[in-house]
């Protein structure tokens, strides 16, 4: 081990962007309220929230911001193993939450559910491909997700592609090379949306690609922000950007989404992480947008293993009106509070357990 891997700065954590953590919750809620009402309007263009999905995308690209932010003045000392154990550490744990609730809650529902229709030996073999991020599109009944236990795990799965990408690749290249892999993701993510009529895919088996499209030109996007230095500065702040945010989401579904959702991706979502780089949180909104950055990736991967469970119980209760709404606004506040248990109980005991044995080992070695 060298003693620039050695060196202490490699294992500080950068300052936030509080504004960038609160528009990250934002998306994540956005995204479980997309659940929820998918299961209620198959036909999206009844479904006030029909881009949710779309915060996805503004995951890939605030992840690519914050990866370059974090990294690219020291991935080069840390090493490359060094730096896939830091990613490790942060996203696997949830990754497995996400993957025990998963199963229990398939083996478990109350309002349905066909565990019976599985073999022991099929059923371990899915939980292990939801643990590994092996893609295991089999279960027919559930739209032959990725990750049958936890669907919203195929994007972690594309999340890992890239940062591997990027420690043996991205970090590397010139900004003229990647502007230039950065306009090719861009022309990709267009073909894809005029295939496929959308954004929607990278899901499921039948999709699988779609997803990288998606990555492939975010990521690079965000890194690309980053490192032009493309900050505004501005005075629009957590709740001006938070609405601004809001607007993709909300943006009706039709013929049009193979044009207005590439449109949002390529210049909306680099525009708003630009923005929000350059604004200041108000005090009184700091712990806010702290507690909203903090709980946004717990409850991203924790809610769908809950989400399978209403799908069940709509299908059979057909809930509308004020009741759908209240169950509907009733869960999403049951699964932020589970959410934030999960990060102060597993998620973030974990991940200090691992980091201070990581550092430790490398004074060792």
């Amino acid at each position: 081990m060298t003693e620039s891997q050695l060196a202490p700065d490699n294992f500080k954590t950068k300052q936030h962007y509080k504004i960038l953590d609160g528009l990250r919750g934002l998306a994540a809620v956005a995204v479980v309220i997309f659940h929820f009402m998918e299961w209620a309007y198959s036909d999206f263009t009844k479904n006030f929230i029909a881009h949710g999905f779309l915060a996805v995308d503004f995951f890939f690209c605030l992840s690519g911001f914050v990866i370059a932010y974090a990294y690219d003045d020291r991935v080069e000392r840390m090493g490359i193993v060094q730096f896939l154990k830091a990613r490790l550490i942060r996203l696997h744990p949830l990754i497995i939450l996400g993957s025990v609730l998963g199963l229990l809650t398939f083996l478990l529902d109350p309002f349905g559910g066909q565990p019976e229709a599985y073999s022991l030996g099929r059923t371990i073999l899915i939980f292990l491909s939801s643990i590994f991020l092996i893609p295991f599109p089999i279960m027919a009944e559930r739209g032959f997700n990725l990750f049958g236990l936890n669907a919203p795990a195929w994007s972690l799965f594309w999340e890992y592609v890239a940062n591997i990408f990027y420690v043996f690749i991205l970090f590397r290249i010139s900004r003229k090379v990647l502007f230039f892999l950065t306009v090719i993701a861009a022309a990709t993510l267009c073909v894809v949306s005029y295939k496929a009529g959308n954004l929607l895919g990278g899901w499921s088996g039948e999709t699988f690609w779609d997803g990288g499209a998606r990555i492939f030109f975010s990521f690079l996007a965000g890194l690309a922000i980053y490192r032009f230095n493309l900050i505004i500065k501005n005075k629009f702040g957590f709740l001006g950007l938070g609405i601004l945010l809001s607007f993709a989401f909300l943006m009706p579904f039709g013929k049009w989404n193979w044009l207005t959702e590439p449109t949002i991706v390529i210049f909306y979502f680099p525009l708003l992480i630009a923005l929000g780089a350059g604004t200041a949180v108000a005090p009184k909104l700091k712990k806010l947008c702290e507690f909203s950055g903090k709980i946004s990736y717990p409850l991203y991967m924790t809610h769908y293993a809950f989400l399978w469970m209403f799908g069940n119980y709509y299908t059979s209760n057909k809930p509308a009106g004020v009741e759908l709404a209240l169950i509907i606004v009733t869960s999403l506040i049951l699964l932020v509070g589970f959410a934030y248990l999960a990060m102060r109980l597993y998620d973030i005991p974990i991940r200090r357990y691992f980091n201070n044995k990581r550092k430790v080992t490398t004074v060792i070695q």
